[in-house]
């Protein structure tokens, strides 16, 4: 373990005791008893009598409250004793660990599949900002904000379809040979690789940027070598929001995991958490946790170890010169014209239910088509942007708000609480919160802050060390400037664009994640008109009216074209 992370060990105990509590008090926060809850889980037909509850305490030796209960679990856990299932009765660390091998290996070939991905796709644009061209790619952008827009369990349900179904070109669930891993790993890496590729492409403008790229052409470096020095001066800086997606991977991708019926831990995790079986959920969080900080610290061990050569030669990111023009092209025009055609022609028609209509096509009573209770899609379509785009943009604002505070005002040692609040997935979260306050888009909204604004932080902090490492830094503290002046007026703008050109491309990642929840049954309510519902409960028809997935999923992807196109180049 790094220094820094010592430093930062006292915050790493507290978080952990705060999230072993809150899963411990599950239970109890929804108001059940735990006797009951396995009484349930195990013998249906059995009533509850106090007898046979007080036989199942005993026999578990179930604590009498959250506190009590976290405390022991706590206490074992250093013996290395996790306790056993509320449900199944099996060993905790037998459950948790198998899963745990299959989820890393799920989301260390899915990783792997998404930095190699990414560097084929931006190496064209590496090498031409070696041979002194414009590294800016206009095509990338569209590719990267396509694939970030896509739903990523809608992609995962169309793999199966496609391959695993009608072609059987491989199976279409479990995990036990290769083959089992092509569709999940292809479902996560497309979904993943838009956000790499966005922030891969503006790692490597601000690297090409710096002075010392033209002081090396000048003096004749080869091209060759350049690009080599801004591939891995890129890799510097992505480096841990791939190190952070790994971690993310291992418990955030319960849809995949779920939909393959892969016996992942984030699958475990979240049937944990249905079942209220509190055991399995608390070692499951641990583990999460435990991963969320080795892996962050490895990915800052490799980022210095990167970035040692430039920072000792005091290579900082440049500053960002100008403030750009904003080019919009007939591109983004268009896809904005779709959009807005897509959400305002829906408040004009009726969603009204048609069971004459159901799953009829597109036609001129149902322009978009109708779903499987005979509502008119495209009505359904607008109804839901409010919720969609409106939840997504305020989430955005608010994470890019949080992100941008934390990183600047983090320093090495403050890494510790960003890697174990990213270790525990957005679901995981929507699980527990709305076992205790209840279903719905505040639950949603809330699991979503919580880790949201992660990457954001981990992004705006690492441009902000190789900002502080440049002469102009080191020239403003000698001259006596304060650390809120040189941050206001230097660290602030050239840190700002890129990690808001970040925020703008997570926006459909935001609104993918509430789709994520609503799937789940843990965002909007039943019925609702927002997207991510709609797609959930479109999937199941898709065979008889593929029309009701692709124009929520539409929305989506333009969504993320008009996002990531409206931005100063």
């Amino acid at each position: 373990m790094t220094r820094s992370s010592l430093r930062s060990l006292p915050v790493l105990i507290g978080a952990f005791l705060v999230a072993a509590l809150f899963a411990g008090s599950l239970p109890w926060l929804t108001g059940s008893d735990p006797a009951r809850t396995v009484l349930r889980a195990r013998q249906v037909e059995r009533d509850a009598d106090p007898a046979a509850l007080e036989a199942i305490r005993q026999s578990l030796d179930l604590p009498e409250n959250p506190l009590l209960g976290t405390w022991q679990w706590i206490v074992k856990a250093f013996r290395g004793d996790f306790g056993v299932s509320w449900v199944s009765g099996t060993p905790v660390a037998e459950k948790v660990g198998s899963s745990l091998l299959v989820s890393l290996n799920l989301s260390g070939m899915a990783a792997a599949t998404t930095l190699a991905l990414g560097f084929v796709c931006v190496g064209p644009m590496i090498l031409s900002v070696g041979r002194g061209k414009g590294g800016t790619s206009r095509v990338l952008r569209v590719v990267s904000s396509v694939l970030a827009a896509l739903p990523e369990f809608v992609l995962a349900v169309l793999l199966a379809f496609i391959f695993a179904v009608r072609l059987r070109w491989f199976p279409a669930t479990g995990w036990q040979t290769g083959q089992h891993a092509v569709l999940p790993v292809a479902a996560i890496s497309v979904a993943s690789v838009g956000v790499l590729l966005r922030v891969l492409m503006t790692a490597v403008t601000a690297v090409a940027d710096e002075d010392w790229v033209r002081t090396w052409r000048a003096n004749g470096a080869r091209p060759a070598r350049i690009s080599a020095e801004v591939a891995r001066r890129a890799l510097a800086v992505v480096l841990p929001q791939v190190f952070l997606l790994l971690a993310g991977i291992v418990g955030a991708s319960v849809v995949v995991e779920d939909t393959f019926a892969i016996p992942g831990l984030g699958r475990t995790a979240l049937n944990a958490a249905l079942a209220q079986d509190v055991p399995v959920v608390q070692g499951a969080m641990a583990v999460l946790v435990l991963l969320g900080v080795v892996v962050g610290a490895l990915g800052n061990l490799l980022h210095h170890w990167l970035m040692a050569p430039a920072l000792g030669a005091g290579q900082g990111t440049a500053l960002v010169r100008h403030v750009g023009t904003v080019r919009r092209g007939w591109g983004w025009w268009s896809c904005v014209a779709l959009l807005v055609v897509l959400i305002v022609g829906g408040w004009f028609r009726s969603s009204a239910i048609d069971p004459l209509s159901r799953h009829q096509g597109p036609s001129w009573a149902h322009p978009l088509g109708a779903d499987h209770v005979g509502r008119d899609v495209w009505a359904r379509v607008g109804e839901g942007a409010w919720l969609t785009i409106g939840s997504a943009v305020a989430l955005t604002l608010i994470c890019l708000v949080i992100g941008l505070l934390v990183g600047l005002a983090s320093r090495e040692g403050s890494a510790g609480i960003t890697d174990i609040l990213n270790a525990i997935p957005s679901v995981f979260l929507g699980v527990v919160l709305a076992a205790a306050l209840g279903p719905g888009m505040f639950s949603a909204w809330l699991a979503i802050c919580i880790v949201g604004w992660i990457p954001l932080a981990v992004h705006a902090r690492t441009l902000a060390a190789e900002a502080r490492a440049a002469g102009f830094h080191q020239a403003a503290i000698t001259s006596g400037a304060t650390r809120w002046w040189i941050t206001r007026r230097h660290i602030l703008p050239s840190v700002f664009r890129p990690v808001l050109g970040h925020a703008l491309v997570r926006l459909p990642h935001l609104a993918l994640a509430l789709t994520g929840l609503s799937f789940l049954g843990l965002g909007a309510g039943h019925d609702s008109p927002e997207w991510g519902k709609m797609l959930s409960d479109a999937v199941s028809h898709m065979e008889q009216a593929p029309w009701t997935v692709l124009f929520p999923a539409l929305g989506l992807v333009l969504l993320g074209l008009v996002t990531n196109l409206a931005r100063a180049e």
